[in-house]
């Protein structure tokens, strides 16, 4: 099923992500429908937060990436081909960036409307998770897929991309901010209104 994606100036884009308890059917069908909703939206990841749920949840999928092959993976201190694994469930997940270079890139986000900026993130990262049965994992990612694990882990942290930003791409993005904004307080019907009217 498809989810309502929330928007930029909703509240619950800057709530944190509270522990999930319950690894049952309810969790999987959520799951399952969050990465409907990232597909349909032709999205890399999305957070609980991004569908209006204050879970510590959020999908990843990376199949789409031609350079896939390439990105460092572990997987439980294993290095299994990256496509097999897409896409990914993050239950509960806690990240911590790993020394390495600092990479600026390009970044979007579902709940931005195609607003896009760039952002400096560490080019590698270590995940300790859970899956859907409840089953701990720890990942280590570099590359895109550090950088994606990292904006929807941002997510459910409270923290958005443009959090992220430096001063002068604030600047270069901030009327459109403000007409989301302005757009959020209306309520989401007008946000609606507004995006297809664009």
């Amino acid at each position: 099923m498809l989810l309502r994606v929330t928007k930029y100036g909703e509240s619950i884009l800057r709530k944190k992500g509270q522990p999930v308890s319950s690894f049952d059917a309810e969790l999987r069908r959520l799951a399952a429908d969050m990465v409907e909703t990232m597909h349909a939206n032709d999205g890399a990841g999305l957070a609980a937060q991004q569908i209006g749920s204050d879970k510590l949840l959020f999908v990843v999928d990376l199949s789409w990436n031609e350079e896939l092959a390439k990105m460092p993976c572990e997987l439980d201190g294993r290095r299994p081909p990256l496509h097999l694994l897409m896409p990914m469930v993050f239950v509960n997940a806690e990240l911590t960036p790993l020394r390495g270079r600092m990479i600026e890139a390009e970044e979007g986000c579902l709940s931005f409307n195609e607003i896009r900026g760039d952002v400096t993130r560490v080019d590698h990262v270590r995940v300790e998770y859970q899956d859907l049965d409840g089953a701990k994992h720890v990942l280590i990612a570099g590359d895109w897929l550090a950088r994606v694990l990292q904006h929807e882990y941002d997510h459910t942290q409270g923290v958005l991309f443009i959090d992220r930003m430096t001063p002068d791409t604030l600047r270069a993005i901030e009327p459109r901010l403000k007409k989301l904004r302005k757009n959020a307080r209306k309520g989401p019907c007008a946000v609606e209104a507004a995006e297809s009217a664009e």
